[in-house]
């Protein structure tokens, strides 16, 4: 596990979310949703802020949490996220016209390794957020970075997988053989002479990749 101790410092310096965030947060925690851990999110919302991004990709979005915290950070910003469940790609529309972010948030119904064409449509993007299946990031990266434009900024969560990617040792096959597949991206993308890539240790760990111009 990444330091505890550490992680419950950073969180509990950030602000408390209210309202229909808050609502969403306990949802996710009830019912075993994935979303983006506090601290990272944060991050990731730092980063969006300093490049002010017209056009925003985000790959996995659960109930649409982190695509509300980004449209609610960027009021400037479009919103094109991707879900293939179909019970929580219909929480998270719900979420959206609650949150009043419809005209700010496009979602796109299906696996985002099967609709590329759809999200051609709103190419280019400044930002590329990839928090979708971990086995499948490099898949990901390959197939949608070429939508984003030079200077942009690709973010992906969950790269440090509970520190099992490092040191940490499990009897469980599957997380193990996940690790395995986040550590070969982490290590590929590290490679990548179009990007320079650092991994924040804050969160499940998070990468930002800058695509220089």
């Amino acid at each position: 596990m990444l330091d505890e101790k550490l992680q419950a410092y950073i969180e509990g310096l950030l602000p408390e979310r209210n309202g229909l965030f808050a609502e969403m947060e306990a949802f996710a925690r009830g019912n075993h949703v994935p979303i983006m851990e506090p601290a990272g999110m944060e991050a990731l919302l730092q980063v969006l802020r300093i490049l002010k991004p017209l056009r925003i990709l985000e790959l996995g979005t659960a109930i649409g949490y982190s695509a509300m915290r980004m449209a609610e950070a960027i009021p400037e910003a479009t919103v094109v996220t991707i879900e293939r469940d179909e019970e929580r790609y219909r929480l998270a529309k719900e979420y959206f016209s609650r949150g009043g972010f419809e005209n700010k948030i496009h979602p796109i119904l299906g696996d985002a390794l099967e609709v590329s064409d759809k999200v051609s449509t709103f190419a280019p993007f400044d930002a590329l957020f990839i928090d979708a299946a971990k086995g499948q990031y490099q898949k990901f990266f390959s197939l949608y970075e070429p939508y984003l434009t030079a200077g942009g900024v690709l973010v992906t969560d969950n790269v440090l997988f509970k520190g099992l990617v490092y040191n940490e040792q499990t009897e469980n096959k599957r997380l193990a053989k996940l690790a395995e597949k986040i550590h070969g991206y982490n290590v590929w993308l590290a490679a990548q002479e179009a990007y320079t890539t650092t991994i924040l240790p804050i969160g499940d760990g998070v990468a930002i990749s800058y695509k220089r111009g």
